[in-house]
């Protein structure tokens, strides 16, 4: 009988070690996945935090966008310089097409002042019409400069004798044209001074404004944008020294 005891009580001992080292394993396995879903949610959470920045990042990217369009609206509004006491008759004279303020802006300045009915003498001049040894629309059209454009009405003010003694000299046209062409693109605010023309010889601008004086000759409307160039109208035909001897 002590014996049936002894069996049973060994048995008993060795049932109750395996169920304890079964609930030793089951509490491991219990708490691994714990530890996994602890893991995975840092790393959600990174991955959100992330996502979080480039929201805010590409929030910033667009205001800069925004601020750069408003900019870029300003920086590309071809009567955001306009100069002169007659701008606006120039706007009313020429208030679209191609020719106009917006027209001008379109184009290369030898195409742009073609268009424009206020200069036609003056694009008879530079594209060989008065003579065709002297043609400069390739040279206008083809850098940047700020041209001083007399327009037909300061022509007119030249005696006809003297336009048409010009016509027939080539040299003194070509100076007299390129007297009035200045390399780069000044707007009113950089212009008053004196500057070094295509001619050679150099060009004494005063004022601000529309009391902007270009040697003797006043403005009549400036800071008008082309493609490749500034424009100034101006109320006289300029002249080189050397032409004036």
């Amino acid at each position: 009988m002590k014996t049936e005891m002894r069996t049973a009580s060994k048995f008993l001992g060795i049932g109750t070690i395996a169920l304890l080292g079964l609930t030793a394993c089951g509490g491991a396995d219990d708490e691994a996945p714990e530890t996994d879903q602890d893991a995975m949610t840092e790393e959600d959470m990174a991955q959100d935090d992330a996502m979080d920045d480039d929201a805010e990042d590409m929030d910033e990217s667009d205001d800069m966008d925004e601020d750069m369009d408003e900019d870029s609206d300003e920086d590309m509004d071809p009567a955001a310089n306009l100069v002169g006491a007659a701008c606006e008759d120039y706007a009313e004279q020429v208030p679209e097409g191609d020719g106009s303020v917006d027209g001008m802006a379109q184009d290369p300045v030898a195409t742009a002042a073609s268009n424009n009915p206020m200069l036609t003498t003056l694009t008879s001049a530079v594209s060989g019409e008065l003579n065709p040894d002297v043609d400069l629309v390739d040279t206008l059209n083809s850098d940047e400069f700020t041209v001083l454009a007399p327009t037909d009405d300061a022509f007119g003010e030249v005696p006809e004798e003297d336009l048409n003694a010009l016509a027939e000299d080539a040299d003194a046209l070509a100076d007299v044209l390129t007297y009035h062409v200045i390399p780069g693109q000044l707007s009113p605010d950089e212009i008053e001074g004196e500057h070094e023309t295509v001619n050679g010889a150099t060009v004494t601008i005063t004022g601000e404004g529309e009391d902007l004086m270009f040697d003797e000759a006043g403005l009549v409307c400036g800071g008008v944008q082309t493609d490749n160039a500034v424009v100034y109208m101006i109320d006289g035909v300029l002249m080189p020294a050397a032409a004036e001897e």
